[in-house]
C-alpha cells in the first residue's frame, strides 16, 4: 500500500498521489465516479485522506479491467451504506473471479511460451533435432 497522506492541496498532487492523470481526476469527477473534491477559498481542489483513497482503489479496478459503468454502480452502492454491502460484495467476488481467470489464462500462455523458449534452446544446441522434431506449436 501506498503511504496517503491526510490531506493534499491540489488536484496535482492528488494525481501524483493516485497515479491518475488531473484530467482523468477532473472526469471521474464529471461522471459521478468521484465525488467533487471540496475547495479551498481560492477555488483549488483539496481531497481527503479517504478521497485519494477511493482514488487508488479504482485505478486499480481499471487496471484489473473493470469498466467504468460497473465502477459507477459499485460507487452508488457504496453511496447506499451499509445496506448495499451484500451487493458490493457480490461485485467484487465476481470481479475478482474474472481476474483469476484472466491470470490462468495468462498463465497457460506463459508455459506455452516456456516450451517454445525451452525448446528453441534445445535446437541451437543440438540442431539435428530440428530436422527429426516438431512442436504441436511449430513455427
Amino acid at each position: 500500500m501506498i503511504d496517503i497522506p491526510e490531506t493534499v492541496s491540489s488536484i496535482k498532487q492528488a494525481a501524483e498521489f493516485t497515479g491518475l492523470s488531473e484530467d482523468t481526476i477532473r472526469y471521474y469527477e464529471k461522471i459521478g465516479l468521484l465525488p467533487y473534491a471540496d475547495r479551498k477559498a481560492s477555488g483549488h481542489r483539496t481531497y481527503s485522506k479517504h478521497q485519494l483513497e477511493g482514488m487508488v482503489f479504482l485505478t486499480r479496478l481499471k487496471a484489473t479491467g473493470m469498466t467504468l459503468e460497473e465502477m459507477k454502480r459499485f460507487r452508488k452502492l457504496y453511496e447506499r451504506g451499509e445496506a448495499s454491502l451484500p451487493q458490493r460484495v457480490s461485485i467484487l467476488i465476481e470481479h475478482k473471479n474474472r481476474i483469476q481467470n484472466e491470470i490462468d489464462r495468462l498463465l497457460e500462455t506463459q508455459r506455452i511460451i516456456d516450451y517454445k523458449i525451452d525448446n528453441y534452446k534445445e535446437v541451437l544446441v543440438n540442431p539435428d533435432l530440428n530436422k527429426k522434431w516438431k512442436s504441436p506449436f511449430a513455427d
